[in-house]
């Protein structure tokens, strides 16, 4: 199980909390839109709008279905799973993102924090989605109450696997306390953002930073990377 810090009380229902959020604010969003928008690319290389709902939909899928074979999640696994939606319709990768929002929270849930990260993806792509619509929100919005927290949990065990040691203190615009991320093992000090949450999150998630404003001191932007 994935710990957190004392500020950051684990709660199992967060995650599944998050995606019926994303599920009623993004999903009308998706219904409205005309097919050529789903044409539309997106920060994540090689990647559409509709790529980016294929990928988001099987991966929930494979939650709700316990499908997790050797090499799932993995660049090539997500490949395969877009591809073999490239027949569907627009409004049939649709329909499984919105079954999988709505149905992934008790697994989650029940995995007690070890698949919560999906849960924080699957809201960072929604971001990514309003970012190549033009829309307002991305990686924004009251759902941070619940997407922050998720990121402190997640990034414990992400930043033991890729940079030993690293703690960031991040005072984020609004909150009263700072945001713990990683856990220290003494060997160097807590590193320190300051700035919105945001931009934290495009920071943590590889996002692109273009017009944003913060302070990092203490670590690279590069090791603040949890997921592409």
């Amino acid at each position: 199980m994935t710990t957190t810090t004392p500020d950051e009380t684990y709660e199992p229902e967060r995650a599944g909390r998050l995606l019926i959020a994303e599920r009623d604010a993004l999903i009308p969003l998706l219904r409205e839109a005309p097919d050529e928008a789903y044409a539309v690319r997106t920060c994540c290389p090689g990647w559409t709008v509709r790529h980016v709902l294929a990928h988001c939909g099987s991966a929930l899928m494979r939650v709700v279905e316990g499908r997790f074979e050797e090499g799932v999640f993995s660049a090539e696994s997500n490949d395969r799973d877009i591809a073999e939606r490239a027949d569907w319709t627009n409004a049939r990768v649709v329909d499984e993102l919105e079954r999988g929002l709505t149905e992934a929270g008790p697994v989650l849930a029940a995995a007690k924090g070890t698949l919560d990260g999906v849960a924080l993806g699957e809201w960072v792509h929604a971001g990514d989605v309003r970012e190549a619509w033009g829309k307002p929100g991305a990686y924004a919005g009251a759902t941070l109450a619940d997407a922050l927290p998720l990121l402190a949990q997640f990034s414990k065990g992400a930043f033991a696997r890729a940079t030993p040691g690293l703690a960031v203190h991040a005072d984020v615009d609004g909150r009263d306390e700072p945001l713990a991320l990683g856990v220290t093992d003494g060997r160097r000090p807590p590193a320190r953002y300051i700035g919105d949450a945001p931009t934290l999150i495009r920071l943590c998630a590889g996002r692109p930073l273009t017009g944003t404003r913060y302070e990092l001191a203490g670590a690279s932007e590069s090791e603040l990377v949890l997921f592409g």
